[in-house]
């Protein structure tokens, strides 16, 4: 099995394959899906001392956990004023504070665990496409809580410095937000995994759930698990195995390209290696490379499948802001998917007795895979409640094949509304 053309892995090279499931097991907890949440449980499970199992149908990283933009923020997908008013300021602040925790987990486990070339830059431009100061003050205030400390605003003329396209008004500066190569970042995962006596599988894929005697039995092609705990962690790679689960997740798309070294092109348009996304409903998100590539995504879509002409697209919305960049040549351009659900929150708890869920992380960034590991975790091997904390948020029924149809019309509205933004507010 090979993994996806994307730029992360061919910047690798070869990865060894691991063993496919051929006999049956068990353990204490049988982990479902090698992503970023999956191997964060299981590192964790077996720092606490219990015995884990990871199965993976595909390659440890192969979904949007290895393919993704690479960003680690703090805060989630759904804004932190309509978290406040579902569960109240104060319960919305420890939220966040988890979301905090997350990416915290994940700087420290680059350097604890020594992951070579996992961390690419530090610190994240948020930038704003309308002329509305006030109104992107109260936006940036709305995104984050007192406890994000060294948030700088920039104008026009400051943003240019860095920036330089006419599309951006303003832009934000955050200190703490960083990013990281995150299929290295996913492989170092692993590799502690193995060495402290846990077992991944590839090429696995787990085919049934059921329970007998008090223990979950996880069914593959050639062999079985038995645990007496199960932790759901595929997302929108798999809509078979649990289906009260995914029916609360919608399978998102989006799309990601990478450019061959351009230093002196880059030089006249992006001056830092610091991530940018901008603050439309549905926006651009890059990075320079310490390499001088670019690394450009965006666009979001229910289309499950790659466009043909994915690479011009891409082009077209880089040139879209910076023109002066002229032609561009790319090495590679990747969809992946990921899971999302009707309350735009990651879903982290209990299915049911002993059936966990850390899973459809979609737009939140790579801090609360790792948030909903460590949760998980600490609940199954020492009772932790934290993971209560996200008992607002349950799997609720995102609507099948008309969910999808729905979601395809929102985000077309979002970017309708984006342009009459930008048109509309004052200079």
């Amino acid at each position: 099995m090979n993994y996806p053309d994307t730029y992360y892995a061919a910047e690798i090279g070869d990865i060894p394959q691991k063993p496919k499931l051929e006999r049956d097991l068990t353990v204490d907890v049988c982990v479902v899906g090698a992503g970023l949440a999956g191997l964060t449980t299981a590192l964790e499970l077996l720092r606490k001392g219990l015995s884990v199992v990871v199965l993976e149908a595909h390659r440890v990283g192969w979904g949007a956990s290895g393919r993704n933009g690479g960003s680690v923020l703090v805060g989630f997908a759904e804004s932190g004023e309509n978290i406040i008013k579902k569960i109240g300021p104060e319960k919305a602040a420890k939220l966040h504070d988890l979301s905090r925790q997350g990416a915290d987990y994940i700087r420290r486990q680059i350097t604890d665990l020594n992951i070579e070339g996992a961390l690419e830059g530090v610190g994240r431009y948020s930038a704003v496409r309308h002329g509305n100061a006030a109104a992107a003050k109260a936006q940036v205030s709305a995104a984050n809580s007192p406890e994000d400390t060294g948030v700088v605003f920039h104008n026009h003329a400051e943003t240019r410095k860095v920036l330089d396209t006419e599309k951006y008004h303003h832009t934000v500066f955050t200190p703490d937000g960083f990013h990281i190569q995150p299929l290295r970042y996913v492989l170092g995962l692993a590799k502690e995994i193995d060495r402290l006596g846990g077992q991944i599988f590839e090429d696995t894929k787990a085919v049934s759930l059921t329970k007998q005697a008090g223990l979950w039995q996880v069914k593959c092609a050639l062999g079985q698990i038995s645990a007496k705990d199960v932790v759901l962690c595929t997302s929108a790679y798999d809509f078979d195995l649990c289906p009260k689960l995914s029916r609360a997740m919608l399978p998102i798309a989006t799309y990601v390209m990478a450019t061959k070294p351009m230093p002196a092109q880059l030089d006249t348009a992006i001056k830092t290696n610091s991530a940018i996304s901008d603050t439309r409903r549905s926006g651009d998100y890059y990075r320079r490379l310490k390499n001088d590539r670019l690394i450009w995504g965006g666009r979001i879509t229910t289309r499950t499948s790659k466009p043909l002409k994915l690479a011009k697209m891409l082009q077209g919305d880089v040139l879209s802001v910076f023109p002066q960049l002229g032609k561009i040549d790319l090495t590679h351009q990747w969809a992946g998917l990921m899971g999302n659900t009707r309350h735009k929150m990651p879903l982290i708890g209990q299915v049911e007795k002993n059936l966990w869920m850390a899973t459809a992380f979609g737009g939140h960034g790579l801090n609360t895979t790792a948030m909903a590991g460590c949760l998980i975790a600490a609940a199954i091997a020492e009772q932790d409640q934290a993971y209560r904390k996200f008992a607002a948020y349950k799997p609720v029924w995102a609507g099948g094949v008309f969910g999808r149809i729905a979601v395809q019309l929102t985000y077309w509205a979002m970017r309708f509304r984006d342009r009459m933004d930008e048109r509309r507010a004052p200079k």
